[in-house]
């Protein structure tokens, strides 16, 4: 039990890392307007989900905190953090229901339902520099740059970096001891 325990922790820092360094160095960014969205910057929150809700808080909370101590300006950080509001209660939600992600469709309804929860997160997020005065000037109406480009460019952006970690987390699932509330299944033929 104490042996799991620190080996949580360590795949928690390893994913802390990560997850802090996509962003830095990564060579695949878009950029519209005000918006910056880099490939595969979730992949670490995603997979530390599907270990556990403490993993999963540990490597949101310590991500957010590398964006701060990365020099990240506020509104980056700050959409960094609204994500708990998507990675707590969506690990929850997989511990208490493993078998939803065996099947395809469960799957995707959950990534889904975090990458909704993901977008709504960060557009409030964008929503306080909107009213703040920060992005009047962008060229943008609210709507557009709000809903459109933030929420549903997250959302877009969210269940691209989902099925990333999907990718990742199958074959890394099946191979590991470490224990972890999602563990794909070994398909049997014949």
């Amino acid at each position: 039990m104490k042996q799991d325990r620190i080996r949580k922790l360590c795949v928690a820092a390893l994913l802390c890392a990560v997850g802090i360094l996509v962003p830095v160095i990564s060579p695949v960014k878009i950029t519209v307007g005000p918006m910056s969205f880099t490939l595969a910057s979730h992949v670490a929150v995603f997979m530390a989900m599907f270990i556990s809700p403490a993993v999963a808080l540990s490597v949101e909370l310590g991500t957010t905190v590398g964006f701060i101590l990365a020099g990240f300006a506020p509104v980056v950080w700050l959409r960094a953090a609204a994500q708990v509001f998507f990675v707590l209660p969506g690990a929850l939600w997989l511990a208490a229901a493993p078998g939803l992600m065996q099947k395809p469709a469960g799957r995707t309804f959950f990534g889904l339902v975090c990458a909704i929860i993901h977008g709504v997160a960060e557009a409030l997020v964008m929503l306080v520099f909107w009213f703040g005065g920060m992005y009047h000037d962008a060229g943008y109406s609210m709507n557009f740059l709000i809903w459109g480009l933030v929420c549903g460019g997250t959302i877009l952006h969210s269940m691209l970096d989902y099925f990333l970690s999907l990718l990742i987390w199958v074959p890394v699932g099946r191979m590991t001891t470490l224990p972890a509330v999602y563990r794909p299944q070994f398909r049997q033929h014949g």
